[in-house]
């Protein structure tokens, strides 16, 4: 086919005989200009650095304090609590680290936010992270899932040869769990989503997803897009010696305007979904106390009708 530079098989996840959910082809697709990073990754095999791998980490308030919306915009009100990295992406992080001791390579995370970000990207670093991209605009303030996935792919789309995508399955400030596929799709790459237990060999890879049910298997080719979940692994403690040199790794810091993305696309105006009001839940009343003076048991026989419970 004159002028393809790649090809890419896509399909539907299904069964075969051993029970195995394996990527079943349905649909041609075909990309120009992504010679480059096939050859890219082969170069680096040569030489034997094996993986590129790319890890989307997010800031969100820590999950133990009490949450609240801005009233000027309606968004989260991130100055009210202490920022921390999103749990989930803890285990991204560690899966990411373990699969380059495994296969060498390198590893690059990935975060939008505001300045206060850079705590979560430099904690990502401390834990063994080799370099960083921040993608720093305050056109950013208020963008829903899908805003933040184009965002999240346009910046990945420079990263060179990046062979897997891993993320966590979902932020604590959102729960969505959306953003990954979101961005498989945007990538035209393979989604491989809640997966327990990663493996790379070669130029696929293969999870076990975890489902209500259990779990499946599920394999595709490189490159791809991971989310895993927190059944994974045991994220590792940045040490003494990660902190110190977490301060002299690279940190690449992005606009839209470098992403060529327009403002008026991203933020509050350019997403498609928002909080058009709210009202702040009143604080819980005192409980009733009933006292067994021979009648308790028709009491609570009683408040619990009340309260339909019977």
């Amino acid at each position: 086919m004159p002028g393809v530079s790649r090809v890419l098989l896509t399909g539907n996840i299904a069964p075969d005989e051993a029970g195995r959910c394996l990527l079943r082809p349905a649909v041609l697709a075909v990309w120009p200009h992504r010679r480059n990073r096939r050859d890219t990754r082969e170069q680096r095999r040569e030489t034997g650095t094996e993986m590129n791998i790319v890890v989307c980490v997010k800031q969100v308030p820590d999950t133990w304090s009490e949450k609240k919306l801005s009233s000027e915009d309606n968004t989260l009100d991130r100055g009210a609590t202490d920022p921390v990295m999103n749990e989930m992406d803890e285990y991204a992080v560690e899966e990411a680290l373990r699969i380059r001791e495994t296969h060498g390579g390198e590893v690059t995370v990935l975060s939008m936010g505001p300045d206060a970000t850079k705590e979560t990207i430099r904690k990502a670093l401390s834990m063994g992270v080799d370099k960083a991209i921040h993608v720093l605009d305050d056109a950013l303030h208020g963008s829903d899932a899908l805003a933040t996935s184009r965002v999240l792919a346009a910046a990945l789309a420079r990263v060179e040869g990046a062979d897997l995508v891993v993320l966590g399955s979902e932020s604590s400030d959102a729960r969505m769990s959306v953003v990954p596929a979101m961005l498989a799709e945007r990538l035209g790459m393979p989604q491989l989503t809640f997966a327990k237990e990663v493996t790379v060999d070669g130029g696929s890879v293969t999870i076990k997803r975890l489902t209500d049910e259990g779990y499946q298997v599920v394999e595709a080719s490189l490159p791809a897009v991971v989310s895993v979940v927190e059944k994974i692994n045991e994220p590792r403690y940045p040490s003494f010696k990660g902190i110190m040199a977490a301060k002299k790794k690279p940190v690449d810091t992005t606009s839209l305007a470098d992403l060529g993305i327009e403002s008026a696309d991203v933020g509050l105006d350019g997403s498609w979904s928002s909080v058009e009001s709210f009202q702040t839940a009143p604080p819980r009343q005192a409980g009733t106390v009933v006292k067994d003076e021979g009648e308790g048991a028709a009491k609570l026989a009683d408040f619990l009708a009340t309260k339909k419970f019977i």
